[in-house]
């Protein structure tokens, strides 16, 4: 299938401020800038909802590195963690549409349920989660809700399906592909410390930012499912995709935060040019 037109999209990089920004961000950072093509537009967004791991520091750090690295974008940053109403006005929407109900159990409880039952649905993040807070009444759950208990808030998947019939997305270079959320169960869609998911505050950005293109890494391809069905629900357009390739090391793993040496950070403390790291990435041979 031939691939659809680059003139005139909106992209975005979306980086978790957990640490510096490695090679494989560059490839990642590249890859979204130059599909914008002539006349599009290039967002960059700070995933921050996990604030007991995103720094400032590393806000400051992720931006200087970027525009060292000769990248331009539309401004504001748009940061997550300052649009908590964005994400509560989408959860009262499925929340309206009966779709989200309280769940009370812990990682120990849905473990024991699991090992209780002797079989567990597996999903691409390993078991599924055994509904069990899905069986609760009204009144139990008001009744713990009134007592403080903590809870997440869950997305009741077979009645979204239900309501969105069979979904799919066009990925670039690929074509339509068929979605299928039902793997991953009912997922989080919001904590007592996080307002919001990441799979919840992607979609919500991508549509509040005009996204048309979302360039992401061959990881990422799975949270699609849940991020299209989401789209359906919340009425939003869904963009095309394209899950580009991992950047790994000498030994063939995926590079990770973990890897100081491969930083832009450290490499440009020693003394590489913008055009060097580039190219260490891989971008430049890539088109």
């Amino acid at each position: 299938m031939a691939k659809r037109s680059r003139q005139a999209q909106v992209t975005r990089f979306a980086p978790s401020p957990t640490g510096y920004l490695h090679v494989g961000h560059v490839f990642s950072a590249f890859t979204a800038y130059h599909a914008r093509g002539k006349g599009g537009t290039f967002h960059v967004r700070i995933e921050d909802i996990d604030q007991a791991r995103c720094k400032d520091k590393y806000i400051d750090a992720i931006l200087e590195d970027l525009n060292w690295l000769g990248l331009d974008w539309e401004t504001p940053v748009r940061k997550q963690s300052r649009h908590m109403l964005d994400y509560d006005k989408a959860l009262k929407k499925l929340d309206f549409k009966d779709l989200l109900y309280p769940c009370f159990c812990s990682r120990s409880d849905i473990m024991a349920e699991i090992e209780r039952s002797g079989h567990a649905p597996h999903g691409p993040g390993g078991p599924v989660y055994p509904e069990t807070c899905k069986k609760l009444s009204n009144t139990t759950r008001d009744c713990f809700i009134g007592k403080g208990k903590a809870h997440v808030q869950r997305l009741n998947t077979k009645a979204a399906l239900a309501i969105t019939g069979p979904l799919e997305w066009y990925e670039i270079n690929q074509g339509l592909v068929k979605a299928n959320p039902a793997q991953f169960g009912d997922v989080v869609l919001a904590r007592r410390e996080s307002r919001t998911s990441y799979h919840l505050a992607v979609a919500v950005d991508d549509h509040l930012q005009g996204v048309t293109i979302v360039n992401r890494g061959a990881d990422l391809a799975l949270s699609t499912d849940v991020h299209r069905l989401l789209q359906a629900l919340l009425g939003f357009p869904s963009p095309s995709y394209d899950h580009h390739r991992l950047v790994k090391d000498v030994n063939g793993q995926r590079l990770a935060k973990r890897d100081q040496s491969l930083t832009v950070r450290s490499l440009r403390d020693r003394g590489w040019s913008p055009i060097e790291v580039i190219n260490m990435s891989g971008f430049a041979k890539s088109f």
